[in-house]
């Protein structure tokens, strides 16, 4: 292992608590503003992003409370992601890389990053639903747009859980027969 490898993982390290902070923030604001337009919906015109869904809660509450939980859901799940990628990052040895705990862990980030694209589209599909309807959805397409990359990278990610697993099993048959 040599210093160039420690660097870029403490590297990597570094940028994913960047970003666990950044969609920590995110979460928390939308929370805040979900909870803000709970007790006063005057509030709903100035939300996060200046994502103004009062025109949504004027026609139908469902649509506006169905379509702000698949964000803050989103949201929620995407700091989670990180937060696992982040421990993740203290489990990973780069001298002996493959554990029982990094394989577990790395299925997991592979089953968060799969529901996250999962409920992506879900709340993409509601979106065109509300959309035949009348109602204004451009402003929360940003929310859930990469819905296909999420699962893509999810089944990308689930190989390497795999790959992880194998080298596992082959790691430990090389410690009994040595």
């Amino acid at each position: 292992m040599s210093k160039k490898n420690q660097l870029v993982f403490k590297g990597l390290t570094i940028v994913a608590w960047i970003i666990f902070v950044g969609l920590c923030i995110e979460a928390g604001a939308l929370l805040v503003n979900f909870g803000m337009s709970l007790y006063n919906p005057k509030f709903i015109a100035h939300l996060y992003q200046k994502l103004d869904l009062s025109a949504m809660y004027a026609r139908s509450e469902w649509a506006f409370y169905s379509m702000y939980s698949f964000i803050l859901v989103i949201a929620i799940l995407k700091a989670w992601l990180f937060y696992s990628v982040i421990r993740l990052t203290f489990d990973f040895n780069l001298s002996k890389p493959f554990s029982d705990a990094v394989a577990k862990q790395i299925t997991y980030i592979s089953y968060v990053t799969f529901w996250i694209g999962l409920l992506s589209y879900f709340a993409r599909e509601a979106t065109k639903q509300l959309l035949q309807r009348g109602f204004d959805t451009d402003q929360l397409n940003q929310f859930w747009a990469d819905s296909q990359a999420f699962i893509l990278m999810a089944a990308v990610i689930f190989v390497i859980s795999q790959v992880f697993k194998k080298g596992l099993e082959l790691q430990k048959e090389n410690d009994l027969t040595v």
